[in-house]
Order: C-alpha cells, then structure tokens, then sequence
C-alpha cells in the first residue's frame, strides 16, 4: 500500500486559513484568540448534532444526517482544532508532531495484552 503523508498539503491548506482568517478577524487581541478556540466547541456540538440525527435519536425530526455528515462536522472540528493552534502558535506544526508522539508512545506502552479483546464501536 502506497500512503504518501498528508502533512505537506495539511499544514499548507491550515496556513492558507490561518491567513485568510486573520487577515478577515472581526475581534483582535486575547478576545479574538479566545472566540477562535471556543469556536471547537461550536464545532464539537455540530458532530454531536449529526450523530443524533444520523441515529434518529430526536423523534419529532426523525433521521435527518448521514453518516458522512458526520465525517464531514469531525473534519470540521480538526480543522477547527488545527487553526486554533496556528493562532496559539507559528510552530503548530512541530507542537502537534511532539504531542502525537508523546501520546503515541504513552498509548503503547499502555496497549491492551493480545488476549484481551477490545470493543469495537
């Protein structure tokens, strides 16, 4: 299987927003840097509201989302979560790639024993 790293073409896009949303920012300072991190939550309530809906949990509106709105509002969200910390720091980047790997290797060393089945969604 051939995975080419999407990270290049990822971080390229991500400052482009970056750009664009600071350049078009109706608050500034500290106050504009709290909204851009709040945002998440905006964000988060959308995938939270795609699942209900996938799974009809609301029955006066019945099914009302499909499981790639899911996907598409948890894309959202990454998004979200990446420009928030481009607008924490310039090197978002790095601080993300320091963080997957400190998580990565406390997660292995914590890994479940072979024969203990895990649960599945």
């Amino acid at each position: 299987m051939n995975e080419q790293s999407p990270a290049p073409e990822l971080w390229s896009s991500i400052d482009a927003l970056y750009e664009w949303l600071d350049t078009n920012r109706p608050v500034e300072g500290r106050e504009g840097l709290l909204l851009r991190i709040l945002k998440l939550s905006e964000e988060v309530g959308e995938v939270s509201q795609a699942v209900i809906g996938v799974t009809g949990q609301n029955p006066r509106k019945g099914v009302t989302h499909t499981w790639e709105d899911v996907e598409a509002e948890l894309c959202d969200v990454v998004i979200t979560a990446l420009l928030a910390l481009r607008t924490l720091t310039p090197e978002a980047r790095e601080v993300l790639a320091r963080h997957l790997e400190r998580v990565t290797r406390r997660s292995a060393a914590h890994s479940a024993p072979a024969d203990v089945p895990r649960q599945s969604l």
